[in-house]
């Protein structure tokens, strides 16, 4: 599955920088891990062409506690979705849940760095929600509109959280899979649409980032 892909890949590169010099204990911020320097989100290093830095910042932490949980909710969630919509589908959704989380924190951001999953774990939950709906379950009895409602929750109340990260990768991740049950409905339309409108979506999340960057 790729959700265990993905989160080895989170895991490995979170122990990198630990083992270069990353807080594990988020306590006294990033640390001085030339991994997270070199990988973190910015206005000031997107403005410098780093673009890379949109998908790298997605997959490094500000501590154990944070990697932990976002793997945790990847976990849940990747084993939720993954096999509901397809690898492909659940991929993609992934990426641009996590391209609109980057737009998203520095659209709110100005100047600190940011690191972290969440953009993308917010994305799977309001994919999670319309793929339910669409189904014809209802999110709330399903236990994830409760655990959103959470998240959001501790988003706003916890200082140092990435609001703009949370709303972006949330909205990201519901218009994508927007695009794929909306557009899915359509018999004449091609089967690739879909990975194309979503696709678009991640598109629009970067040249975002790269216009309130140089703004």
């Amino acid at each position: 599955m790729l959700t265990y892909v993905l989160i080895g890949i989170n895991v490995l590169v979170a122990l990198g920088g630990f083992l270069s010099g990353a807080s594990a204990s988020g306590g006294g911020g990033l640390g001085s891990s030339a991994l997270l320097v070199d990988g973190w989100v910015s206005r000031a290093t997107i403005d410098q062409g780093e673009y890379w830095r949109l998908v790298t910042a997605g997959f490094l932490h500000a501590g154990m506690f944070h990697l932990l949980f976002n793997m945790f909710a990847l976990y849940v969630l990747g084993g939720m979705l993954e096999p509901a919509i397809g690898r492909l589908r659940f991929g993609v959704i992934y990426f641009v849940s996590l391209l609109a989380g980057s737009f998203g924190a520095l659209l709110l951001e100005p100047v600190a760095p940011t690191v972290g999953a969440s953009g993308a774990i917010f994305g799977l939950m309001g994919a999670a929600v319309i793929v339910m709906r669409d189904r014809g379950v209802n999110p709330m009895e399903s236990g994830i509109g409760l655990w959103i409602g959470i998240n959001l929750l501790f988003t706003f109340a916890v200082p140092g959280i990435s609001i703009g990260g949370h709303i972006g990768g949330l909205v990201g991740g519901v218009l994508a899979a927007l695009a794929f049950t909306e557009a899915g409905r359509r018999a004449r339309m091609p089967a690739a649409l879909p990975i194309v409108l979503a696709s678009a979506i991640g598109v629009a999340a970067i040249l975002g980032s790269i216009a309130v960057s140089a703004a």
